[in-house]
């Protein structure tokens, strides 16, 4: 499994988050909403800078992302891909199957 982050989500992360450098973020399951990969199920963030047990983890100008190994399930086999809609200014977290 990888996480991947475009430029635009990148720089969300620091403007409204007001993330800097030395900065982790956890993706993690939320048991309400909705994921093409889960029902019932979707994904969040928070700023953890103490994780417990990375599973995956990607490095992007001075932040870290990750997913812990209690949350691997969620994804299905998928990689997680995070960018920004501009047009509805959110973040947009698209999964997608390695060789797709």
């Amino acid at each position: 499994m990888e996480i991947s982050l475009s430029n635009a989500a990148i720089h969300w992360f620091k403007d409204e988050v007001e993330l800097k450098k030395g900065d982790k973020v956890r993706f993690y399951v939320k048991i309400y909403g909705s994921s093409p990969v889960q029902e019932g199920f979707s994904l969040a963030f928070t700023v953890d800078n103490e994780p417990i047990d990375i599973a995956v983890k990607t490095e992007k100008d001075g932040l870290t992302f990750f997913i812990e190994g209690a949350d691997l399930w969620f994804f299905n086999g998928h990689d997680l891909s995070v960018d920004y809609n501009e047009q509805m200014d959110e973040l947009e977290f698209n999964y997608i199957l390695p060789g797709e």
